[in-house]
């Protein structure tokens, strides 16, 4: 292992953030570090990292959301998370999406250096193999065919993953989102799978099977919630989509279909028909990511929702930011006069929650009742 390997560590902890750079440093790395991850997650781009040691509770983009964000960039780079608060779900995240180790705070410095050392050597190896490899011509993950190979396994290990939406007010659950994810190691989560789909040219085929296994789910679902279920834009020119005995359609009644405001419409031909159909079939239509979109309220316009879902980078810290606040409660007031409802997403702490609720956004979505889960997670009122 070289001693001059560059280590990021990543905490908004400064006191914590400190005192393990000052332990790596010693122990011969290059060390930077960050409080946020977006931050990080630039320096993993820009390449020349050995590993990645970062806390799992921050603000904005957390430790599981950056491990997922490092895996899409770079599959091999070693990502070592840290916790206080040790919970089972977190582990089970942090194995899933790849982590080389779960480490629970307090650390040893010399512990926390063995683990360093070892990510960066189990890293370093994993690129001199890739090396070698490309060196005989065994196709690498860019590779078309065996991108299929591993896309054809994926789907094959396709799950459901559910979070609840809750109504505080009632204290109830009302809904939940499926989220797709795979057993398939070679993509480190959804968008990584999304994408070698669209690389592919199986979107269609990747939508249908997504759909089927929520259908698998939605007849074991307590009764009298709905169910949230994303479609890719252009699984809305899918003819499947709108048959009436296809897997989903036989719940259509249940089914609140969510389209993202992160891409555009404009390609998708007849768009107003389409709608039209799926909620005669009995769907309901919602926007996701209202807020973070690429086109502001154009989705809202054409697809006239039942629901819009605010994305969490307007929820983030809006018990402190008065411009949040302001934005959410004229986004919740228009969408009000307009008879559709809101879920307000990414809800992390209990002084959101209350915010939201003053300001009359009730129905709300995040970790602060129940991270992703196969069902049925229990809600931590």
């Amino acid at each position: 292992m070289p001693s001059s390997a560059r280590i990021l560590v990543v905490d908004d902890d400064a006191r914590v953030r400190r005192s393990v750079e000052r332990v790596l440093t010693v122990g011969g790395f290059s060390v930077e570090g960050f409080e946020d991850a977006q931050k990080a997650l630039g320096a993993v781009r820009a390449g020349g990292v050995g590993a990645v040691l970062s806390d799992i509770r921050m603000p904005g983009m957390d430790g599981l959301e950056l491990l997922r964000a490092v895996r899409a960039v770079s599959p091999d780079l070693p990502v070592l998370l840290l916790t206080g608060s040790p919970e089972l779900q977190t582990a089970i995240d942090a194995v899933e999406y790849g982590a080389t180790q779960y480490l629970v705070k307090p650390l040893e410095p010399e512990a926390l250096l063995k683990s360093v050392r070892r990510a960066v050597f189990l890293g370093a190896l994993a690129d001199a193999k890739r090396r070698a490899l490309g060196l005989v011509g065994d196709p690498g993950p860019g590779d078309p065919t065996e991108l299929a190979v591993r896309f054809d396994s994926a789907r094959e290990k396709l799950w459901i993953a559910v979070q609840p939406v809750v109504d505080i007010a009632a204290r109830r659950i009302v809904a939940y989102e499926a989220l797709l994810r795979t057993g398939e190691a070679a993509f480190s989560g959804p968008q990584a799978l999304l994408d070698a789909a669209e690389r592919l040219g199986r979107v269609h085929e990747l939508g249908q099977a997504v759909r089927a296994a929520v259908a698998r789910i939605v007849a074991e679902a307590p009764e009298g919630v709905r169910m949230f279920v994303n479609i890719h834009p252009s699984d809305l020119e899918d003819d499947e989509l709108y048959e009436a005995t296809s897997p989903l359609s036989r719940f259509a009644s249940r089914v609140v279909i969510e389209v993202t405001e992160r891409h555009s419409l404009d390609g998708i031909a007849d768009l107003t028909e389409r709608v039209a159909r799926l909620r005669r079939l009995g769907y309901r239509m919602a926007v996701d990511d209202l807020g973070a979109g690429y086109a502001g309220l154009t989705s809202v316009v054409r697809l006239q929702p039942e629901v819009v879902k605010l994305d969490m980078s307007l929820v983030r810290g809006c018990d402190t930011d008065v411009a949040r606040q302001g934005v959410i409660r004229s986004m919740a007031e228009l969408s009000g006069r307009l008879g559709m409802e809101v879920v307000v997403e990414g809800v992390e702490t209990e002084a959101e929650a209350t915010c939201l609720q003053s300001i009359g956004c009730s129905l709300h979505q995040g970790y602060r009742y129940a991270r992703p889960a196969k069902p049925w997670p229990a809600v931590a009122w």
